[in-house]
């Protein structure tokens, strides 16, 4: 056993073979059904309780006490026109669950949230969006009834979403919860003896302090779901199976969005700032938690990186400590919704012994792929095995395989904190697409420099927390550090113990600055944000761009109206204004309604002449 308590190795599937081949084999589909155009309303037993973490024990009248079988479905997207997909891959997953059924095993259907397209399914009647509405939470229960077992959902980014039907969060989340049969986001469901499967839904999206696209977990789920794991412990035999939309931070997944990364909505509660990381605190500390399933990525389960044991192979890197949980990425159903053609669902198959991770190929009239095997050694001790060759990922503009630091390895860049002067990370070169490098800050906060962008890690999982700089500001830049401020406490992050990025929250570090050179010999300052961190939170609340947008679209229907010769000519201002100065003296945001924007706009007001007098007067400025 290593340091976790799991073994990582080839030749365990040799000693698990006939527990693997037993699991398998027994659990073999026996046909495909036919496809159903209409389903059957059946409502899902009411589960969780948000005050006491009580357990749905209705479920478990089986036959065989300690098996289940369990289809996972990720990010449905349902849009009522297109529906072929979805009967096609309800066909692929009903039998494996009837199956189930006769040997009178534990079954249930898992949906991982955003049920319903994120934009109007009938454009030419109405702009608002489908996400989130009664329809599209209607229609989502009547697909999920129809594979005739018990199902559970809990709520992602987009199942909120239902902005012009309801005008709060809480208003949205009780019609969500009313009509899936829910009593609370969450849900637990007891399985199979002394297992559970566990759900934490998103709650958040009006209210989003940043991006609405932010998988938000609550305070009070997540003291929900500290209470349970607590009382329900390994050491008592416990096996619990965890299932949010989004992944928490530290679980390994590494094949990414883009988007996801850049706009600060990769992992559970991202810029919820100790909440993001206490998922993974618990993981950590309660060995009970064996998986973890997640979608959001819309990406296929065909790479390595789509599902992570909790430890890796000493030679591959260092102990990467996440418990005894396996974390595992789950795909699509419709080809519209992918980003990398994958139609896939995930199979869940266990029993006292361990448990199977399957693939659904609904690309492949729902051929079953066995992706990985885990043999329980005791309570706290698991065998996992790799069972297919991966796919390498391909060069995408849309998603990447993200660089996650190790303590140790070659990308490193030590510096001397005592050192005086600057410090030149990579030695005078400049960057590009090909370095790579992260160090630490002398407060704790962890930056790097991977594929041309300078990124911010989180410091106790080295996952990657969102963009300080992109690839078109950095290229070709030294990157330097220099010190900014009195001298006040040096931390070394080689040589202490326990160091991590909370750790000097309540001291004075020394502070320092991030500086980007170009061969002009032009300067600039990254900035920290207010909280010391330094990921630009760039994407702002949805429901105040929508409005911004619609105030734009009224002031150009105005500017027509009003006349009706010419191409409307509108620009917008807003805050904040951001500025080193005490007192603000303008209202401009540089880069959006100052220079670069408002001077062009004003300009073709102008003719031209606002411009020369600006230009005018900056050399009248200089000469005096």
């Amino acid at each position: 056993a290593t340091q976790s308590g799991f073994s990582f190795s080839p030749l365990a599937a040799v000693a698990a073979a006939a527990l693997i081949a037993r699991r398998v084999s027994s659990s073999r589909p026996s046909g495909r059904a036919h496809i159903v155009r209409r389903a059957t309303v059946r409502r899902a037993t009411p589960s969780a309780d948000v005050a006491t973490p009580a357990i749905n024990t209705e479920e478990v009248s089986h036959g065989g006490k300690d098996e289940f079988v369990v289809a996972i479905l990720g990010d449905l997207h349902l849009d009522p026109r297109k529906m072929d997909d979805y009967y096609t891959g309800r066909d692929h997953i009903k039998p494996l669950l009837k199956e189930g059924n006769q040997r009178n095993v534990g079954t249930a259907l898992v949906s991982l949230g955003d049920l319903g397209e994120s934009k109007s399914v009938r454009p030419k009647e109405t702009d608002e969006l489908f996400a989130g509405t009664t329809e599209c939470h209607e229609l989502a229960s009547e697909f999920l009834s129809s594979f005739d077992v018990p199902y559970e959902v809990i709520g992602g980014n987009h199942d909120l979403e239902g902005i012009d039907e309801f005008s709060t969060d809480e208003a949205n989340l009780e019609a969500f919860m009313r009509i899936h049969g829910k009593p609370s986001p969450q849900f637990s469901r007891l399985i199979a003896e002394k297992t559970l499967l566990v759900g934490l839904g998103s709650t958040v999206f009006r209210s989003a302090q940043y991006t609405s696209h932010e998988v938000t977990i609550d305070d009070e789920q997540l003291k929900w779901f500290e209470d349970l794991v607590v009382s329900h412990p390994a050491a008592e035999g416990w096996k619990i199976f965890v299932f949010t939309h989004a992944p928490p931070i530290g679980s390994g997944l590494r094949v990414l969005q883009e988007n996801h990364v850049v706009n600060g909505c990769c992992w559970l509660n991202h810029s919820g700032g100790a909440s993001t990381t206490k998922f993974i605190e618990l993981v950590r500390k309660h060995r009970c938690i064996k998986g973890w399933f997640s979608g959001h990525f819309h990406l296929g389960q065909d790479y390595q990186d789509s599902i992570t044991f909790p430890t890796i192979p000493r030679e591959l890197g260092p102990y990467p400590n996440r418990g005894s949980c396996v974390f595992v990425q789950t795909s699509v159903m419709r080809a519209g919704t992918s980003r990398d053609t994958r139609q896939q669902s995930r199979l869940l198959r266990g029993n006292k012994d361990g448990f199977d991770i399957l693939t659904i190929n609904h690309a492949e009239g729902g051929t079953l792929r066995l992706d990985a095997s885990i043999t329980y050694s005791d309570c706290n001790h698991e065998v996992g095995v790799y069972q297919h060759e991966h796919d390498e990922l391909k060069e995408n503009t849309k998603f990447i395989k993200v660089y996650s630091p190790s303590k140790g390895d070659q990308s490193y860049v030590h510096y001397d904190p005592e050192e005086e002067g600057v410090v030149d990370l990579f030695q005078g070169a400049r960057v590009n697409q090909e370095t790579i490098g992260w160090w630490y800050m002398s407060c704790g906060r962890v930056l790097g420099v991977y594929d041309g962008r300078l990124v911010e890690y989180e410091p106790s999982t080295l996952a990657p927390l969102g963009l300080v700089v992109g690839q078109d500001e950095l290229e070709g830049k030294q990157v330097l550090i220099v010190s900014s401020g009195v001298e006040a406490c040096r931390l070394d992050f080689e040589t202490a113990e326990g160091i991590e990025g909370a750790d000097c929250a309540d001291s004075e570090p020394l502070e320092q600055a991030v500086l980007l050179v170009d061969e002009n010999r032009a300067v600039i300052v990254v900035q920290p944000n207010e909280d010391g961190s330094y990921w630009r939170k760039i994407v702002r609340n949805k429901m105040i761009r929508m409005k911004e947008s619609r105030r734009v679209k009224a002031a150009k229907a105005f500017s027509l109206s009003t006349w009706p010769d010419g191409e409307p000519q509108v620009i917008s201002s807003w805050g904040p204004y951001t500025s080193i100065v005490g007192t603000a003296r303008s209202t401009g945001v540089a880069g959006l309604t100052t220079r670069a924007k408002a001077s062009k706009a004003w300009d073709k007001l102008g003719g031209g002449r606002v411009a020369a007098w600006r230009e005018m007067a900056e050399e009248i400025r200089a000469v005096f």
